[in-house]
């Protein structure tokens, strides 16, 4: 594939292009991978609309602050899917023996097919605009910091460049140059930092439905007990601008429609309380590269999110998506680091790379896990 030619930045700024070495993307199929540090916590605005009201978020001593601009609005989940397939193509080509590099090039029709998506010249121009929402999203965390760093900033993209035709028709797009931010590369390129998801992902339609899953992976994963989350933890986990009473029938009617791959879902009640069992049924044959945290709880300190008065239809509203502007069949759902995530069965059962006992492990805070309360 002809490359395009390397360009200064704006006001001046050298392009990273000029210093990496391109990651030729041939094609061919890649089991679809996800980040772990983006899995659990909320990173993605859930609604369609535009959002520029900030993600504060903060557990476990770490924290997330995630900022759009009002130009563009904030990266939603459905803009996810760039980075997942991406990060499913660098973990592929390292499986390969080959060398990777943050700086891609691909084309268009290649990430479109491969998450499920249509390639005409609508989708062409959402793809576009989803590129400018992940660049021009701001995000600053302390995840993965240095021993004497306190936070990193950065943006999911850090440059992108299309070549077109000659008559510059977008639907002309011939490819595509991107160059991701590091923090998220050494994230993809630590298979510890990794997991396989089910490519029936892609065609789920919920913002809070996608953003479930993923906790469902990353939480419950292949433990046949499951997890179980108090809803209230999970609205704050999730940062979503819907109240926690739409949240929750958001979550209901997820539950009844019974849509995660590989997942079942129940709702508990314990007095007043009430909590989301999901549970590993019928999984996926795809390989699964890691297993996942053995944690008995997810632990979390203070969570914030920036609330609003959207109920929870209205933040399903179709707009501003990458992809086709089609009605959400399913709520989105949210799951929190907080003291009320127990993992049903054996504390030790399916540990994954990294797991280690610690303040939210149960035994350490005099919990027991809750057996024998399967759907």
């Amino acid at each position: 594939m002809a490359g395009i030619m390397p360009q200064r930045g704006q006001h001046g700024q050298e392009s990273e292009r000029l210093r990496l070495d391109p990651f030729v993307i041939a094609g061919g199929d890649a089991s679809p991978r996800d980040q772990r540090d983006l899995m659990e916590r909320p990173f993605f605005a859930l609604s369609k609309a535009k959002r520029v009201a900030p993600i504060l978020y903060e557990a476990g001593g770490q924290r997330v602050e995630i900022h759009g601009l009002a130009e563009h609005g904030m990266a939603t989940i459905w803009d996810a899917d760039v980075l997942i397939w991406a990060a499913s193509q660098i973990v592929e080509a390292e499986n390969a023996g080959l060398r990777t590099s943050r700086f891609l090039r691909f084309t268009p029709y290649q990430l479109l097919t491969a998450v499920g998506r249509a390639t005409g010249a609508r989708d062409y121009r959402l793809l576009k605009a989803a590129f400018a929402r992940l660049q021009s999203t701001v995000i600053r965390t302390t995840i993965r910091n240095g021993e004497h760093w306190r936070r990193h900033q950065f943006s999911w993209i850090n440059e992108w460049e299309e070549r077109t035709t000659r008559d510059g028709r977008v639907e002309g797009m011939e490819c595509v140059e991107c160059v991701l931010p590091d923090w998220f590369y050494r994230g993809v390129i630590d298979r510890s930092l990794v997991l396989t998801i089910d490519p029936a992902y892609f065609r789920l339609t919920g913002g809070i439905e996608r953003w479930l899953y993923r906790v469902a992976r990353k939480h419950a994963g292949h433990q046949p007990q499951g997890w179980l989350f108090e809803i209230p933890h999970l609205h704050e986990k999730s940062g979503s601008l819907a109240r926690v009473s739409d949240f929750a029938l958001d979550l209901r009617r997820i539950v009844g429609r019974q849509s995660l791959p590989g997942y079942r879902l129940a709702i508990r009640r314990e007095g007043r309380r009430k909590r989301l069992h999901i549970r590993p049924v019928n999984l996926s044959t795809v390989p699964v590269d890691d297993g996942v945290d053995g944690h008995g709880i997810s632990g979390a300190g203070t969570i914030g999110t920036s609330g609003a008065s959207l109920s929870g239809f209205q933040a399903h509203e179709p707009q501003l998506s990458l992809w086709p502007e089609t009605r959400n069949r399913a709520p989105n759902l949210e799951s929190n680091l907080d003291s009320n995530f127990l993992m049903l069965g054996r504390p030790d059962a399916d540990r994954g790379a990294g797991a280690v006992d610690g303040p939210g492990d149960p035994r350490a805070r005099g919990l027991s896990p809750m057996l024998g309360d399967g759907p």
